[in-house]
């Protein structure tokens, strides 16, 4: 029996985990668990599966949640940062599923590392905004950490039994999200409904829109440097509109390894959380002569300038992917809100790293503070647009 607490766990990724974790209950028990204000969905998640703690974002959600629960209920309810590190470090859990969108989800993921969690990360932006500190403490800790996202799933995968110093290349594949075919002199007409259509996967807010300015697909490539301690001049990124191929690995002989299988995020949690098991998990299986053909190609920098501001920020010193992500996150905000253009989320993060010197950072609050700056800096810019 493994203990897991889940950091989202009313979110895209989170649900599914415990959609998951219901499907194998002789193998896996919740302990803890840490939402933001989706109570309603909270309160059913502690009512099936009665973790020990879980936290909210704030205390008068607390106050609302305690009511909307059974008396009997046995769960001890938390709030603020405070809660969800709490969550994060519950003594009973092995595995921390790290599933919050966004840098909120950065101090408790280094929390869950030096208590000696094995962390199953989905949160991308925590080694992007920290990924030296990070990685520095996972080592030192003795912590695992197990990749989520399909693609650094795959490339996982794809290492698994090989040499580091074999590694040509890493191949992170994106579906090229709702706009691929988009005019980029029409970007600026791009509405909220049309953004958010993803034709593949269905995901949350956020990442559906970072999946349409490719920007989600540059936050991967500095995830997947970290990750796998390779240098940005060895991650490579390449459109295939199926989402069957999930990345690939090139090695120095010319092979090329690769992890398909039907698009379906339940997947890679299952392998995350029985690693380095897998689990038979009843889920459609991929039919290639159903498929019918697979397609590549590169991607256009001109339709996707997010994309080439992530590989420049990774080329500087690692504060200024604190500040691409921190500028991200304010203006897919604004856009979300219907106050910007969707053409001007590059346009604004690129004036926020214009604005900023790039260090390397003293520590975990250092880092999580840039992140900030570059929120507030890109939420000042929405706000003239």
């Amino acid at each position: 029996m493994k203990n897991i607490a889940v950091l989202g766990s009313t979110g895209f990724v989170g649900s599914h985990t415990l959609d998951v974790v219901a499907r194998f209950p002789d193998r896996f028990s919740v302990v803890g668990l840490a939402a933001g204000a989706n109570l309603t969905k909270l309160a059913e998640q502690i009512r099936i599966f009665n973790p020990s703690v879980a936290a909210v974002a704030d205390d008068l959600l607390a106050d609302r949640l305690r009511r909307m629960l059974p008396p009997a209920t046995k769960t001890r309810i938390v709030s603020n940062q405070a809660g969800i590190i709490e969550v994060a470090t519950v003594e009973e859990a092995d595995l921390v599923v790290s599933a919050i969108v966004g840098a909120s989800g950065l101090l408790p993921t280094m929390a869950a590392i030096r208590a000696a969690k094995t962390v199953a990360l989905a949160n991308k932006e925590t080694l992007v905004v920290a990924g030296r500190l990070i990685m520095e403490e996972s080592k030192r800790c003795r912590t695992a950490i197990v990749p989520v996202d399909s693609e650094h799933s795959a490339i996982f995968q794809a290492l698994h039994g090989h040499e580091k110093q074999d590694v040509q290349r890493i191949i992170l594949t994106a579906s090229g999200g709702p706009l691929l075919h988009r005019d980029p002199a029409n970007q600026a007409e791009v509405t909220r409904e049309e953004a958010l259509n993803h034709p593949v996967w269905e995901m949350g807010r956020k990442i559906t829109i970072d999946s349409a300015t490719l920007m989600n697909k540059g936050l991967e490539v500095i995830e997947a440097r970290w990750l796998f301690d390779v240098p940005v001049e060895k991650v490579e990124v390449i459109i295939h509109p199926q989402s069957v191929i999930h990345s690939m690995v090139e090695y120095c002989d010319g092979s090329i390894i690769a992890q398909l299988s039907v698009p379906d995020m339940r997947i890679p949690i299952a392998y995350a959380l029985a690693y380095p098991e897998r689990m038979p998990i009843a889920l459609p299986r991929l039919s290639l002569s159903e498929v019918g053909k697979l397609t590549f190609c590169a991607p256009d920098q001109s339709r996707f300038p997010a994309l080439r501001l992530a590989f420049q920020a990774l080329q500087e010193e690692e504060s200024m992917t604190a500040v691409l992500n921190g500028a991200n996150e304010a203006a897919v905000e604004a856009f979300l809100q219907e106050a910007i253009p969707f053409s001007s989320i590059p346009v604004i993060i690129e004036k926020t790293m214009a604005c900023h010197t790039a260090r390397r950072f003293a520590d975990i609050d250092d880092a999580y503070a840039v992140n900030l700056w570059g929120y507030t800096t890109a939420k000042s810019l929405s706000a003239l647009e």
